[in-house]
């Protein structure tokens, strides 16, 4: 996972004007409500080493619909979305990738501290200091990119991040994928307890309730009408639900539903696709000597691997 510096940095100035969030467009969006970032610009400061430098900053609210505060601390999930959006953001704005063409995210890893998700009594505004290397164009048009991610908070680093897609044009998709559904006709079944997995409701709960006998292997609960997880009509399931349910399945695996998340090593393989039971298992272990727990997460489908993800949990501390 990425490793915090232990520089001090000092956030931008703010550009004049007021805020707003960025196009909904750019962060492959419908509702302008699931939007975090509020602006970028390009970083002309020294460091850079040659490559693409951008400064983007978000705000993540006091209250979300799905992504709420708990105990003091923000949803480490906005983390995780902000890092998100910041590629589909610069891909579109500043690389010149047309709108329409398919995102897919190769891997994603993030490391936080705690610090950095403390909640005020205001929105937390959050900078993160964006370097793009490992661009690869074909015909002209960006086909993959990295980028790694710095994120302050009052004048320091508090978490980093690095992740990495490919785009491809809307007639390379379908003749990829073909004519899929974007929805499904199953109902969900029944979900496991939502105080396992830190949430109120049924409605956001990611796992179905297991078999008996079956400790630490879940269903996914396919929801399409949710309309955080599924904000727009796909033909798969989307990476961040998966993200989702990896987080969902470490704290119900663990016992520890009011664990702190505060890294994730995440990689994608192949599709999820909508239509066969998606399968979740995860397998907890001890991590240092400050408690923490990681948490090794699988996806599989029709005996196949879809993602794996490495969670790092970490009880509350305050």
């Amino acid at each position: 996972m990425p490793h915090l510096t232990d520089r001090a940095i000092a956030p931008k100035p703010l550009l004049p004007g007021l805020t707003t969030t960025v196009p909904r467009e750019y962060v492959h969006r419908a509702a302008v409500s699931e939007v975090l970032l509020t602006g970028w610009e390009r970083d002309e400061s020294p460091g850079a080493d040659g490559f693409d430098g951008f400064v983007v900053r978000a705000q993540w609210p006091r209250s979300h619909a799905l992504f709420a505060p708990d105990g003091g601390y923000q949803d480490p999930m906005l983390l995780i979305e902000s890092i998100r959006q910041i590629g589909s953001l610069l891909a579109h704005a500043e690389f010149d990738v047309p709108f329409g063409y398919q995102f897919l995210m190769s891997d994603m890893s993030v490391t936080a501290e705690p610090d950095l998700l403390v909640a005020d009594a205001v929105p937390t505004d959050v900078e993160m200091h964006a370097v793009c290397r490992d661009v690869v164009r074909r015909a002209g048009r960006l086909r993959e990119m990295r980028y790694d991610v710095t994120v302050v908070r009052e004048n320091g680093a508090r978490a980093t991040a690095s992740a990495a897609f490919r785009c491809m044009s809307p007639d390379v998709y379908r003749r990829m994928r073909g004519e899929r559904p974007t929805s499904t006709d199953r109902t969900p079944p029944p979900a496991l307890d939502p105080a396992a997995v830190g949430h109120a409701t049924a409605r956001h709960v990611a796992l179905c309730e297991p078999a008996p006998g079956t400790r630490g292997r879940w269903e996914l609960r396919v929801d399409t009408a949710h309309p955080t997880y599924f904000d727009h009509p796909v033909d798969h399931i989307p990476g961040m639900f998966l993200l989702e349910a990896a987080r969902q399945a470490a704290h119900a695996r663990t016992g520890a539903p009011c664990a702190l998340l505060l890294g994730t090593r995440s990689e994608f393989t192949r599709y999820a696709e909508l239509d066969a039971p998606c399968w979740i298992t995860a397998d907890p272990e001890p991590h240092g000597d400050r408690g923490d727990l990681l948490v090794r997460v699988r996806g599989s489908q029709r005996q196949e691997t879809v993602f794996t993800a490495e969670l790092l949990l970490r009880p509350r501390v305050r």
